[in-house]
């Protein structure tokens, strides 16, 4: 199933691949149309009670076993930082991540730190050629945080993502770059498949398409739209209003059909 996922990556005809945040979200979305799913270490958090960043490796990995177990279709794992700071650690991570039955995986720069949010370029480097390393036929996407972290300095993510794919990463991803020309340079300057954000404001799958992207992600937001309709009904039962009942028909019958085995 790993090598199915890879050639789903087509740059300029980019696999859409929604973050599912559990088992039954997997499971509506493969039913929906979709060719893969990954999932979201926010949205898996929120299920928790939890914040994004607050769940431990082994809780992840058992999510991620969960969402494999549930779906027919390839699924990516979330890692976060692979939950170390250390090459040794994250390649732990990622061969334990091949015992779940997941077909990718992605592992981010960020360090978590304050005062160095991302790893310095040659640990960063390090991190991923152990992750790659220990990977097998793990489909391999490494991840820049520079633009969720306030470092919008292009130069930097492209040079961090050519090391990361010296290092052996099969994706790249710079999640929160959202200029489209920005986006099409990255593509030109490198050798792997590129994975994109989908943002608010942002370019849209067509535009990512044109520029070369192979695959389109959304990260925690389906799962904050989900909560918002169960804050939007909340408030309403609050407020004596019993219109979310009248919106519950769409959902129902998608689950009639996903559910079904």
């Amino acid at each position: 199933m790993t090598t199915d996922f890879l050639a789903l990556h087509r740059p300029g005809d980019p696999l859409l691949l929604p973050n599912a945040w559990d088992a039954g979200s997997a499971r509506i979305l493969q039913s929906l149309g979709f060719a893969a799913v990954a999932t979201t270490s926010s949205g898996f958090a929120a299920t928790l009670g939890r914040a994004d960043g607050a769940v431990t490796r082994d809780e992840a990995l058992t999510h991620a076993a969960a969402l494999a177990a549930a779906v027919d279709v390839p699924v990516s794992a979330d890692l976060e930082n692979g939950f170390a700071d250390s090459p040794a650690e994250v390649a732990r991570t990622v061969a334990d991540a091949r015992t779940t039955g997941v077909a990718g995986g992605s592992v981010e720069d960020a360090s978590g730190r304050v005062d160095e949010p991302v790893y310095d370029r040659a640990l960063a480097f390090e991190r991923v050629a152990a992750a790659a390393e220990a990977s097998g036929d793990l489909v391999l996407t490494a991840r820049c945080e520079n633009h969720l972290l306030g470092r919008d300095d292009l130069g930097d993510t492209i040079a961090r993502l050519q090391a990361y794919q010296d290092a052996g990463a099969d994706v790249l991803y710079a999640p929160g770059l959202r200029d489209v020309d920005a986006i099409a340079t990255l593509c030109r300057e490198v050798d792997r498949p590129v994975n994109v954000l989908l943002v608010r404001g942002g370019p849209g799958p067509a535009e990512l398409a044109e520029a070369g992207v192979a695959r389109i992600s959304v990260g925690g937001t389906f799962a904050w739209n989900a909560l918002s309709g169960l804050v939007t009904a909340a408030r309403e039962l609050l407020a004596g209003d019993v219109g979310f009942l009248d919106r519950t028909g769409p959902a129902r019958d998608v689950m009639a059909r996903a559910f079904r085995d």
